[in-house]
């Protein structure tokens, strides 16, 4: 529907494709990795329903935006993400983040405060900070992130694949909360995605956002899967930003994947609507 450009490499401009639909107090929405706004399609209607103005965002190198070779880096996408909220004029914002869009708002908020931000709801979070060193000693190995960016370059196809059927407990809930239908659909988003994107972003997962949550000063809502996330267990992610953020509410909904978007947008629809009212 929409573009605005953020940048350019050569002489080719970088563009983020954004939808904006509906009226009212506005809500911003930023999808997980490997997957665009379209992720969003059971919580746009309900957002919009209960008097939103609603706006996702394809971050650079996914869906209808440019794919250029460089910015998959949480900075340059807060960067991104304050361009569109400054071309609309936005304020009052609810911003809602998915997975790796809760880094992008987390580090938004970090760089650029909370002024135009009236709410923050983080779904499935990343977490404070995913990285083992001395001082975070219960982070994953760098050779993790490694490992899987050389897996995405060796089958970049059947390692998307995995995400998407992992991110949904495809093998616990296929027939029942995720049809083969709708895996097929999800993984047809993520190949559409630049190669270059689907590897960078995977680097990126390494950032600290511990100097940045304690600038969190808003009203947040965590909503996040119980023991049975595959992606981001509660334990490394969800429960230890709670404890950083005063007053935020936790919601955890037990038997759920890591996409609670797809398999318990009602659960989520809820939350959300009454947060954000």
């Amino acid at each position: 529907m929409s573009r605005i450009t953020v940048g350019q490499e050569n002489a080719s401009a970088i563009e983020l494709y954004y939808e904006d639909l509906g009226a009212g107090s506005p809500v911003v929405l930023l999808s997980g990795y490997p997957f665009t706004g379209t992720s969003w399609e059971k919580q746009v209607p309900a957002l919009i329903a209960a008097g939103h103005r609603v706006i996702t965002i394809d971050r650079r190198g996914f869906g209808r935006s440019s794919r250029p070779s460089v910015g998959y880096d949480f900075d340059t996408l807060a960067a991104d993400l304050d361009a569109v909220l400054a071309h609309l004029r936005l304020t009052d914002v609810r911003l809602v983040g998915f997975s790796m869009g809760t880094g992008e708002i987390i580090r938004y908020v970090g760089k650029y405060g909370v002024s135009r931000i009236a709410k923050v709801a983080l779904l499935g979070t990343m977490g404070p900070f995913w990285l083992k060193t001395v001082d975070n000693p219960d982070g994953a190995d760098a050779s993790m992130f490694e490992g899987f960016q050389a897996s995405m370059r060796a089958d970049r196809p059947a390692t998307l694949l995995n995400i998407v059927k992992n991110a949904r407990n495809h093998d616990a809930l296929g027939g029942t909360l995720v049809s083969d239908q709708a895996v097929n659909e999800a993984w047809s988003v993520a190949i559409a995605a630049s190669p270059i994107a689907a590897v960078e972003c995977i680097g990126a997962w390494k950032a600290d956002f511990r100097a940045d949550v304690p600038k969190i000063t808003v009203p947040t809502l965590i909503v996040h899967a119980g023991e049975t996330d595959r992606i981001l267990p509660p334990e490394i992610s969800s429960r230890r930003l709670a404890k950083l953020i005063p007053g935020v509410k936790l919601v955890e909904i037990e038997g759920a994947p890591h996409d609670i978007l797809w398999t318990h947008a009602e659960r989520v629809n809820e939350a959300l609507v009454s947060f954000l009212h």
